[in-house]
């Protein structure tokens, strides 16, 4: 049994992400991710992932960034000697949301806040490794700003000041 955590595809850079869970509840379960590109007029599968089901983190206070990762473009067939410095990556990351959190913003793409909290996004490198995340920011069901992560961070801009606070 297989169950679909999150998707997301973004179709003006040509791929996609989808984080599925297999026998979920069980103590067999296995988190799975897999990378996609528009590629020869086709959805193909480049690349992914599969790890033990990890805990949710204990009370995310807005966003939580929990994982990711990335692969090689298929367009490295098309380099000649099909050189791995002037492909493009295709990342993806997974972030987790507080209970105050109503849309996401990942860069210009604005998803709605999921009911399990958590969700994953895509997007393409020019160069490999040379990634840099778009910004994330949180939205309030108001439509308010919470907190954003910038592209090289790992703490958002809320837990960055509570952390000040406590100082």
């Amino acid at each position: 049994m297989l169950t679909v955590v999150s998707a997301d595809v973004d179709t003006a850079a040509g791929v996609g992400v989808v984080w599925l869970v297999s026998l979920p509840k069980s103590p067999w379960a296995r988190d799975h991710t897999a990378l996609l590109e528009w590629y020869d007029e086709q959805w193909q599968y480049v690349g992914g992932g599969s790890g033990p089901v990890n805990d949710d983190p204990a009370d995310v206070d807005v966003i939580e960034i929990c994982g990711g990762g990335f692969a090689l473009s298929l367009t490295r067939h098309l380099d000649a000697p099909h050189s791995v410095a002037t492909t493009p990556q295709i990342n993806y990351v997974e972030v987790h949301l507080g209970p105050d959190v109503g849309q996401l913003l990942f860069g210009s793409r604005r998803f709605d806040a999921p009911e399990q909290r958590k969700l994953i996004a895509a997007w393409m490198s020019p160069h490999a490794g040379r990634s840099t995340r778009p910004v994330i920011v949180a939205l309030g069901h108001d439509g308010t700003e919470l907190s954003r992560i910038g592209p090289h961070d790992s703490l958002d801009t809320y837990t960055w000041a509570r952390l000040e606070e406590e100082s």
